[in-house]
């Protein structure tokens, strides 16, 4: 009962706090145009993120998604904590994709009925990498299909980034196993 009454504060806290967006009176966030959803599927390393406070000491971070029978999808998200051979702590949840035409909006929940905006802001053409974010500007998350970007490549996501409004000195490297 405290869990959810510490998601039920923190879920009123957020909707009553200024984003980003509106902080900085910044557009509004723009997704791709489009995602091939199947291409999109499987497995993704976090190359970096926005810490968020259910991430925290997580080391060597992963996503896998997996299509469901009913059309949405399984998100299985883990990482290790405290290192990257430590004791690993995964979270499961359920995605829905709520903008059809585009398939770039889509909405996450790991504590039903609670669903947030997850939307794909830049997806490698080779499906390679992806960019994840929030219309807040409050989330973040570099995704890539390997344990680690180029650095020229992981620089130029960061300078695009930069170009939409993201406050890039937040973001933070994940640590993935060598």
């Amino acid at each position: 009962m405290q869990a959810l009454n510490l998601v039920l504060l923190c879920w009123l806290a957020t909707g009553c706090a200024t984003s980003t967006t509106e902080r900085l009176k910044l557009p509004a966030l723009t997704t791709v145009d489009h995602v091939d959803l199947p291409r999109y599927l499987g497995q993704w390393y976090e190359i970096a993120n926005f810490p968020q406070s259910f991430q925290r000491n997580c080391f060597a971070t992963t996503a896998n998604y997996a299509l469901r029978e009913d059309g949405d999808i399984d998100v299985t998200n883990g990482c290790r904590k405290g290192a990257v051979d430590g004791p690993e702590d995964v979270a499961h949840g359920r995605a829905r994709v709520v903008e059809k035409a585009t398939g770039a909006k889509l909405e996450v929940s790991f504590f039903r009925p609670f669903w947030g905006d997850y939307w794909v802001i830049e997806v490698g053409e080779a499906y390679d990498y992806a960019v994840v974010g929030h219309p807040s500007r409050d989330y973040l998350w570099i995704l890539s299909r390997t344990p680690t970007l180029p650095p020229a490549h992981y620089e130029a996501i960061v300078a695009r980034l930069a170009a939409k409004g993201y406050e890039t000195a937040r973001i933070v490297k994940t640590v993935q196993a060598p």
